[in-house]
């Protein structure tokens, strides 16, 4: 990771544990710190709310698995990545976040709403076309077993790897379907990362997974 020097971030974590918040930010907040970035951490969504805050942040990650956030929480959200700063994230600590604020899932581009039961094996692979992508770039299909995601998505964002959906039988129909697995967006003048993956640290160490979203956080920073 080799970003502009002086480059801020800030670490927004919370919500349910299962999904590790803590350890999962730190394990990217040292990264970050790593490659030159000034991170802050804060763990609570009040920290949307502070317009001179957010105003000299570069990225904010979020890691917040659902949860509640107010509408003036959203909307400091909203307005700080519209104006440039990035917003990154992965798994449910972006898109499983605060199921019942429709204007926070503008901002992600997806919402988690189905996962089979227990972790399946399933592959990932790049999407044709985005091999020159900074997140992609140099990947090659891979296999995980983990949680797989079934995600309802906007039509506006720009999907860099999928996975064909397993057979699940509460989800008839769905199996064989293309899911995304990591996309990006443009929100106003700021930068969005998803990625479906990481729901346990353990998945965070898969290399291909841990490629994507540093690289990730990295193509989302102002």
């Amino acid at each position: 990771m080799t970003p502009p020097t002086g480059k801020t971030a800030l670490v927004v974590r919370g919500g349910w544990d299962g999904h590790f918040p803590i350890e999962a930010s730190d394990r990217y907040a040292k990264v970050l710190e790593r490659g030159g970035y000034d991170v802050t951490t804060s763990e609570t969504l009040d920290s949307y709310l502070d317009a001179d805050l957010l105003r000299n942040i570069d990225l904010i990650v979020q890691c917040w698995t659902m949860g509640t956030i107010s509408g003036e929480q959203v909307a400091g959200l909203s307005a700080a990545v519209r104006a440039g700063t990035g917003f990154a994230g992965w798994h449910g600590g972006v898109i499983d976040a605060f199921r019942d604020a429709t204007a926070y899932q503008l901002i992600t581009g997806g919402q988690f709403v189905h996962h089979p039961r227990g972790f399946v094996e399933y592959e990932v692979r790049p999407v044709p076309g985005k091999e020159e992508h900074p997140v992609t770039a140099g990947l090659e299909a891979f296999t995980v077993c983990t949680e797989q995601y079934y995600v309802h998505t906007d039509p506006t964002i720009d999907v860099l790897a999928v996975t064909d959906f397993v057979d699940d039988p509460d989800l008839p129909g769905a199996a064989g379907t293309t899911v995304p697995v990591a996309w990006t967006r443009r929100w106003g003048a700021g930068r969005v990362f998803v990625t479906t993956l990481g729901h346990a640290p353990a998945d965070l160490e898969v290399p291909q997974t841990h490629a994507m979203v540093t690289r990730g956080l990295t193509w989302a920073t102002r």
